[in-house]
């Protein structure tokens, strides 16, 4: 009864410090399995994606106040979707795996969008982890493996000396937290989403590992802001 309060309250049209609380809470109570059985429905994963910022054709990212809620209800949708058989079977009913695609593609080059961007991975790599279908989908319909790299990318900061050649610099400092994570997550869910392509057909697809195998080589060559996280990132 308290998560389908909270949900309906997030229905309406609140105000943002009442939204981040009431997806605060929905984020503990979402841990227990028991909790979601009666709430996880199509309704309720829409009113996440609306807060989310998934459903929109409008620029999603247009007001930084909103940051939060995006943040907190892409929180909320990996608790679920991680914990909920229903949820992942709704994930792909939904179109989830398409509209995180494009949420993604929206961060790119955009400031202070580094903890939306680790959520909407996070959740990439859920889904990828936990639905076969999804996988699928990814790698063959929504150019997953080129969203993915790209935003690998960019959490590494990479620059090009040649194709397939990214720069060395051996001055250059270890990235922030954020940029860690953000890196740790895209190469889970690229993992996923590359684990059924040892067989590589087209001269765009070889193309597109090669491009992978240098970014890959370059995160090897990077450093975390702690011994821990380097090691996680490698």
């Amino acid at each position: 009864k308290l998560c389908e309060g909270i949900l309906n309250i997030l229905e309406k049209d609140t105000k943002t410090p009442c939204q981040v609380a009431c997806l605060e809470a929905l984020r503990i109570l979402s841990r227990d399995k028991k909790v979601l059985v009666p709430v996880t429905t199509k309704r309720n994963m829409q009113i996440l994606m609306r807060l989310a910022k998934l459903d929109t054709v409008e620029d999603p990212l247009e007001r930084v106040s909103e940051f939060p809620v995006i943040v907190e209800a892409l929180k909320c949708l990996c608790n679920i979707i991680f914990n909920s058989s229903i949820a992942q079977k709704l994930s792909l009913e939904l179109n989830l795996a398409a509209m995180l695609c494009n949420l993604l593609q929206e961060c790119k080059d955009r400031p202070l969008v580094d903890d939306i961007k680790c959520f909407d991975l996070r959740l990439l790599f859920l889904l990828s982890l936990l639905h076969t279908d999804i996988r699928a989908q990814l790698r063959q319909e929504l150019q997953g493996v080129q969203v993915l790299t790209q935003a690998l990318e960019s959490s590494l900061s990479v620059r090009w000396t040649e194709e397939y050649k990214a720069a060395e610099d051996r001055d250059r400092p270890p990235l922030s937290l954020q940029e860690t994570d953000c890196a740790i997550e895209a190469l889970k869910a690229l993992f996923n989403v590359t684990l059924d392509s040892w067989n590589v057909h087209s001269k765009n697809e070889s193309h597109q590992f090669r491009y992978m195998a240098a970014i890959l080589r370059h995160c090897l060559l990077t450093t975390g802001p702690t011994e821990e996280k380097t090691e996680e990132l490698h």
